[in-house]
């Protein structure tokens, strides 16, 4: 058995975690390599889970127990409110598994933001990780020809989004990040390897269902409205920030935005939408300048990631 903890996030009135209860522990890559065999037999490894559903798991919390039962996919979700006013940053959880005798147990982490200006909620498939989300073909390519180290960034977006992360704030109180993904929690460790190697701002994940090994090649194909709900559950839980949002066009991002925009008046500052998929710049340029000319929401279509940047002096995001 093994439980599996992502960040979680919150703040003193509304704290949530997530994790997964598998019956197998998920094999964690320790060597890189540029051969292809290597890299996909240890992607295919993250989708050989077994989960556990129906199962109780609590968390202690200011001596006392916060508990639930595993989803159908085993999927965790832990929910609380504090007694207490909660410090910004980040703070240690355990999440325990007790039952007929069989116990398990996992640490993690939980984020509390500063009380900042701007929160920032950013997609991660050719948003910032070059993926070729709207090719099945590609996508796994690019997931089995490389390793999270090798794997390419966008240019110049690590040097945006940790301006971004400063913007308006102090190096003591960044502004938080939210990365919002169609991407499986299978690959939750392989994203943060990619992240810290590219020195992107820590942050908090929210990716989708586990997928089982039979479905991995349909890996990255799901629905977005589970986005649009992810997206939504970030701006109930923080009502006093605004938020600025990133994404692509290869996919759903421009009408995803322009509907949470649209439904949250005065919550979404910015949009950025990287014009990766150039058969679609019109509908996504369309979408941001009707929503530009109806609300106060400024908006960047950009294929550089020096465009946003200039674009982001050019509101006063960044100096």
């Amino acid at each position: 058995m093994y439980i599996k903890l992502y960040y979680g996030f919150g703040h003193t009135h509304d704290l949530v975690l997530y994790g997964h209860l598998f019956d197998n522990k998920p094999v964690v890559r320790k060597r890189y390599s540029n051969s292809i065999f290597v890299n996909t037999w240890h992607l295919i490894k993250l989708f050989f889970l077994r989960p556990l559903p129906g199962k109780p798991v609590e968390l202690l919390w200011e001596n006392h127990k916060v508990e639930n039962k595993t989803a159908s996919d085993g999927f965790i979700r832990l929910e609380w409110s504090s007694a207490t006013s909660v410090p910004a940053g980040w703070h240690p959880v355990e999440v325990q598994y007790n039952y007929r005798g069989r116990s398990v147990s996992a640490k993690g982490e939980l984020f509390v933001p500063h009380i900042t200006q701007f929160g920032f909620i950013s997609d991660i498939d050719d948003t910032i990780l070059i993926s070729h989300s709207a090719s099945v073909f590609k996508r796994l390519w690019e997931l089995i020809s490389s390793n999270p180290r090798t794997r390419d960034i966008f240019s110049d977006t690590s040097r945006h989004y940790q301006m971004l992360s400063q913007s308006n704030t102090s190096p003591e109180a960044p502004n938080p990040f939210f990365y919002v993904s169609s991407s499986e929690w299978n690959l939750y460790d392989y994203l943060v390897d990619f992240f810290d190697h590219n020195k992107m701002p820590k942050g908090v994940f929210l990716l989708n269902h586990v997928k089982r090994w039979w479905e991995f090649f349909a890996s990255g194909k799901t629905n977005h409205n589970g986005k649009l709900m992810r997206i939504a559950r970030i701006l109930q839980t923080f009502p006093n920030q605004q938020f600025i949002l990133l994404g692509d066009n290869s996919q759903r991002d421009p009408y995803i935005y322009n509907s949470i925009a649209r439904k949250y008046p005065g919550r979404i500052h910015a949009i950025y939408i990287r014009n990766a998929r150039e058969s679609r710049s019109g509908s996504a340029e369309e979408i941001l300048n009707n929503l530009s000319s109806d609300t106060t929401v400024h908006c960047c279509l950009f294929r550089l990631s020096t465009e946003a940047i200039e674009h982001s002096r050019k509101i006063g995001l960044i100096k």
